[in-house]
């Protein structure tokens, strides 16, 4: 493993863009509808149980949260969006957060979908899908708790998953993941580092 996920630290929460870190380097957001396991695919990708919270109260991922990597180099966990009980309004300013951030971060690298494996393509991940379309960042799927189906079955989503790709308007690629059983690890990190690296010959100025 590349040793700068080990060393991730929590860097900053934003409850607006205009809070965020400087828009300088890269970083990798994390996005998902709440309790589809995307705190436990940090904390796995990086070997750190504390490093993004885990609440079993869905939804309370209410900020935008910057972790650092190393100088540059950053990983983002966005707010969850679906079973929150909060007043409307915030649920409408949570998603106009997530929007402004895909649609006008510049430093932004690549987009990790976080998808139940029970329960994928819902109506918000397309909509992540069609973001990452419209500002031409590329995305990669994790099928997440994939240790709560049967080998076989967890073969078959994804399967069916690729199949729904292939065709899909914006380019994506997707794998199996269990933060409980350590699966996917090192595809995730595989795909992370390519993105991260491209950060390293692109100037940090270059637009979408």
């Amino acid at each position: 493993m590349n040793p700068i996920y080990h060393r991730a630290s929590f860097l900053c929460s934003a409850a607006r863009l205009s809070q965020a870190p400087p828009d300088e380097g890269r970083e990798i957001a994390f996005a998902g509808r709440s309790n589809a396991g995307k705190s436990s695919a940090i904390n796995a990708l990086c070997q750190q149980n504390g490093l993004a919270r885990i609440s079993k109260t869905p939804g309370r991922t209410q900020l935008l949260n910057f972790f650092r990597l190393e100088d540059q180099r950053r990983l983002v966990d966005l707010p969850g969006y679906g079973y929150a009980k909060v007043p409307e309004r915030i649920r409408l300013q949570w998603r106009q957060e997530i929007s402004s951030y895909l649609e006008k971060r510049r430093s932004l690298a690549g987009i990790m979908l976080v998808m139940d494996i029970r329960h994928p393509f819902t109506d918000y991940d397309e909509q992540v899908l069609a973001w990452g379309l419209n500002i031409g960042v590329p995305l990669h799927i994790l099928l997440t708790k994939a240790d709560k189906m049967s080998r076989g079955a967890a073969g078959n989503v994804l399967l069916q998953a690729r199949r729904r790709l292939t065709g899909h308007l914006s380019p994506a690629s997707t794998q199996l993941f269990s933060a409980t059983r350590r699966q996917g690890i090192d595809e995730a990190h595989a795909i992370l580092d390519r993105w991260l690296e491209t950060a390293c010959l692109e100037p940090a100025a270059t637009s979408h």
